[in-house]
């Protein structure tokens, strides 16, 4: 799998993509999907590829990382199946209620980027916390623009403190300062997503660690440090020197969950184990008696919000759990 450019070593190719791959087959890597289409890498090199059938856009359809077999026809290439994916950043569709959206495939970290010319929300860092810890993948939480803050050292602290232990970064771009550090997450054939507000420095990222104008920027709102959109697509940027790659995400802006119970526990970590600790082993931390979370709290052990985002984010995955049983046992009986 080799050939220049198109060496797809260089993109991530290795034993696990050569092994679920079928005899034979011309295997690719999605860099961008654009209306419906997708810029593939070959060994042979860039090729545009459509899909090969409509169950392949309904089922399975392929985002930017996917690793996917192109067949050609009457010399127009298409895609013919997207491999299994090893990690995957999921939501839920913002447009259709409990539908799962696949966002981006098969990365090594997911870089959650924030700006630190802006306040930082811990709700939603916990949010994303959840998404990233779900995808299966590494995190880093990656606060940008520390040129532009007063105190970049307490901010930095603060959001380890809702991080736990998930690595925190604090980079500019403009000075050169923590990028060696970023580059050592990567290296040949790794994988970074980046995902975050619009504004917070992702394209401004990409550039410095590309080492060229790969992607678009633009200020962010001097009234409300809000950026404008300036990736509009998922989009793989291969890095010099064998550096690896990242895939520059939209700003997103709905983070709706997916069945993430379980990347839940793992980023309230404090809370459960408190909750280890209460009279009822199903105790939902509310008006039970001898409830040792909410005991915390009062013993000022807990912040308050921490346990009321928390509630809220547990209310909303069982929800959709509820509602994807009751959708299942419909398309069952609809079957009969």
């Amino acid at each position: 799998m080799t050939g220049g450019s198109g060496d797809l070593r260089l993109w991530g190719y290795d034993d696990r993509v050569a092994g679920s791959a079928e005899d034979g087959a011309r295997v690719g890597r999605v860099v961008q999907v654009d209306r419906g289409e997708c810029d593939v890498v070959t060994a042979a090199g860039m090729v545009r590829a459509g899909s090969d059938s409509v169950r392949a856009q309904a089922e399975t359809a392929p985002v930017t990382g996917d690793w996917v077999q192109v067949t050609s026809r009457h010399e127009v290439v298409l895609i013919g199946r997207v491999l299994p994916r090893l990690t995957a950043l999921t939501r839920r569709d913002p447009a259709e209620r409990d539908a799962e959206q696949v966002l981006a495939a098969n990365f090594d970290v997911v870089g959650i980027v924030a700006g630190l010319d802006r306040p930082l929300p811990p709700g939603r860092f916990e949010r994303m916390l959840v998404m990233a810890r779900d995808s299966g993948a590494a995190i880093a939480i990656l606060l940008t623009k520390a040129d532009r803050a007063p105190d970049a050292a307490a901010a930095a602290e603060t959001v380890r403190a809702v991080a736990g232990d998930v690595d925190v970064l604090t980079l500019s771009a403009r000075r050169d300062l923590g990028l060696d550090h970023l580059r050592s997450r990567l290296g040949p054939g790794r994988t970074m997503a980046l995902v975050g507000a619009s504004g917070s420095g992702k394209s401004t990222l990409v550039n410095a660690l590309a080492r060229a104008e790969v992607a678009v920027t633009a200020k962010v709102r001097s009234s409300d440090r809000r950026g404008r959109h300036t990736t509009v697509a998922r989009r793989l940027v291969l890095l010099p020197d064998g550096g690896g790659m990242v895939l520059d995400t939209p700003g997103v802006r709905a983070l709706g969950l997916i069945d993430a119970q379980e990347a839940l526990s793992r980023v309230f970590s404090d809370i459960e184990e408190h909750g280890l600790s209460c009279r009822f082993s199903d105790c939902a931390h509310g008006a039970e008696p001898d409830c040792a979370v909410t005991a915390a709290v009062e013993r000022g052990e807990m912040d308050p919000r921490r346990l009321q985002r928390f509630l809220a984010l547990r209310d909303e995955v069982e929800q959709q759990r509820v509602r994807e049983e009751q959708r299942a046992r419909a398309a069952a009986r609809g079957r009969r």
